[in-house]
């Protein structure tokens, strides 16, 4: 029977079309795990003797683990660090708010590769490398965000939250609802290749998990106990760590349950050290240190049917390299301007590293700088200790080997010379932008601005706090903001305000263009959160703010400072405010 030409060319389109949608498929699905604040010992597969991790323990078990795998000692540097290949400083991340955790937006990430090669990628969780566009996840080369932008969040319980910029209610314990959205992603887009980023929130304070996880622990007497130890602290603690592990144990069902488990890459680790004195493998330091403890992390890497399972790799790694291990098993080809500072672990994954050379990963936080080669550890003030002798960093032995300490402290200072030519270029003050193209929304939250006047943060650290004691006429806040793009913006704000204060009138102005608004609905809910928490908190309490419409404003595209001042006040204050949203309207 002969085809006609029409049928015949339907007929090879649709086996292309097969044979292409067969080839996308094939290729492997990563899914990358990050806690925030969780210790090298805070797992079962470590030796910690009071928790129970078995689902995170199955990923060391079932592929290869690093145990030599090192981190910055705070949350945002190693973000930036892994997303990009390069140590955090050249990527102008340099603190944790204040805008100084934005990476530079002449950086890549791995993400923006993917996409571009063809994967759908989603982040489920903390990002804490920047808010507003074109710093924001969305537009780093995340298709999907849910989640949170800062530091650090002060509710776990449903708190407010955004979806690709738009702010929204959490539902349930963080936690669990960032790793359900993770998986109805997966669900949704199990036909094609797909990245997926879960950086939990947990367990960085507050200390909220839900009685579930908490009760076992409540009454436990734990063992192995470290000096200025605070153990209601580690109960809350192993506690979220114990949770993380169910919601670990959930999204791998998830990947069985589509039969996708051994065509999807898992990475799982911890972006510094644990956030108190608690079992730590008997390693000195803690979040905050460039000493072992506040730098050594989790790794674990499985592909299953892929990746031998077992396998333990002693060499020295960094959160530098996954970036271009990554490149290297997908055979993606990456030639970026701006070289890694990490390489790929594939040869160390795969036992084929007959002769792997040594290296030097440095850590640095808050001016202080440690250096690591494989068996040395040369730390901020300039003591050396053998690491295989001395994993605790008792006995320094600078005096005994003078030459290797002069030769690390060279690198070192070499390094450090290094980084301040690279923060230098980045070292000119950076606006928060506003309205770049293609983002229909820009959030302003408190945390970004400076009060001024007897204003006042309702905590000290910036990351989750809102604005209160605004009494008088002479107050404002103000925003450094760079408008990226002229055009009409929806005003919405986000307050509360006693019912025997409401009257007070404001403007928000940004150049010669303003709004006036006044406050005359009152909400004036409860400080909430310590209902929830485990132990006493640093951060600031939380309210439920109420979003109030100021209408339209014309922004001329440039420099210029966004202030809000009152212009009459009735009562005792004008308002709480928390957030101020734009969204583009033309």
């Amino acid at each position: 029977m002969k085809l006609s030409k029409s049928l015949l060319f339907l007929c090879i389109c649709t086996f292309m079309a097969c044979k292409s949608e067969e080839k996308e498929q094939d290729r492997p699905n990563i899914l990358i795990i990050l806690s925030d604040d969780q210790g090298w010992g805070d797992l079962s597969f470590t030796g910690n003797p009071n928790l129970k991790t078995p689902n995170i323990d199955r990923l060391g078990v079932e592929g290869v683990s690093f145990d030599r795998f090192y981190v910055s000692p705070v949350c945002s540097p190693t973000r930036a660090e892994m997303l990009t290949g390069r140590y955090h400083l050249r990527g102008g991340v340099s603190g944790t708010s204040a805008g100084q955790e934005r990476l530079d937006l002449d950086e890549v990430t791995f993400a923006e590769v993917l996409k571009k090669s063809g994967y759908v990628t989603g982040a489920f969780g903390k990002w804490h490398n920047g808010m507003q566009h074109p710093y924001h996840p969305n537009a780093r080369g995340f298709d999907e965000f849910y989640g949170f932008c800062s530091g650090h969040w002060g509710d776990y319980f449903s708190p407010p939250l955004e979806h690709n910029g738009k702010p929204v209610q959490g539902d349930g314990f963080l936690a669990n609802d960032l790793t359900a959205k993770a998986m109805q992603f997966i669900e949704e887009n199990q036909a094609h290749p797909f990245l997926v980023y879960l950086p939990l929130n947990t367990p960085h304070s507050p200390m909220q998990v839900p009685d579930r996880w908490y009760d076992s622990f409540a009454k436990k007497e734990l063992d192995s106990l470290v000096q200025n130890e605070d153990q209601e602290f580690t109960k809350a603690a192993l506690a979220m760590c114990e949770n993380i592990d169910w919601n670990v144990g959930r999204i791998m069902d998830k990947l069985k349950s589509l039969d996708l488990e051994e065509n999807t890459i898992v990475i799982y680790f911890s972006d510094n050290g644990p956030n108190s004195f608690r079992w730590n493998g008997g390693m000195k330091g803690r979040k905050g240190s460039t000493d072992e403890g506040g730098v050594r992390s989790p790794l674990f890497i499985q592909w299953k049917g892929t990746i031998p399972g077992g396998e333990v790799v002693e060499e020295i790694s960094s959160a530098i390299d996954l970036f271009p291990t990554l490149m290297e098993l997908l055979g993606i080809e990456h030639n970026s301007e701006k070289p890694f500072d990490g390489k790929s672990l594939k040869p160390l994954i795969f036992n084929e590293a007959s002769q792997w050379e040594d290296r030097i990963i440095y850590r640095h936080w808050n001016n202080r700088t440690s250096l690591r080669t494989q068996n040395f550890l040369l730390d901020h003030e300039g003591a050396l200790f053998d690491m295989g002798k001395d994993p605790f960093q008792q006995n320094p032995i600078q005096d005994q080997m003078k030459e290797l300490t002069a030769e690390l402290t060279a690198s070192k200072a070499s390094w450090e010379r290094e980084m301040a030519e690279e923060m230098d270029k980045s070292s000119k003050i950076r606006s928060f932008t506003l309205g770049a193209p293609g983002a229909k929304y820009t959030q302003m939250p408190a945390r970004d601005g400076e009060a001024h006047g007897q204003i006042q943060r309702s905590n000290r650290f910036p990351n989750d706090s809102f604005f209160t004691n605004w009494v008088s006429l002479e107050d404002s806040i103000t925003w450094d903001v760079e408008v990226l793009e002229s055009g009409k913006y929806q005003v919405d704000l986000y307050y509360t305000c006693p019912k025997i204060d409401i009257g007070a009138t404001f403007r928000l102005q940004l150049g010669e263009n303003y709004l006036d608004g006044k406050v005359d609905i009152a909400h004036d809910p409860p400080l909430k959160g310590m209902e929830n928490d485990r132990v006493e908190r640093m951060e600031s309490y939380v309210k439920d703010f109420k979003p109030m419409s100021l209408g339209e404003i014309n922004l001329e595209s440039g420099e210029a400072t966004l202030s809000m001042k009152a212009l009459e006040i009735p009562g005792n204050q004008v308002m709480d405010l928390r957030l101020i949203v734009f969204t583009k309207t033309n």
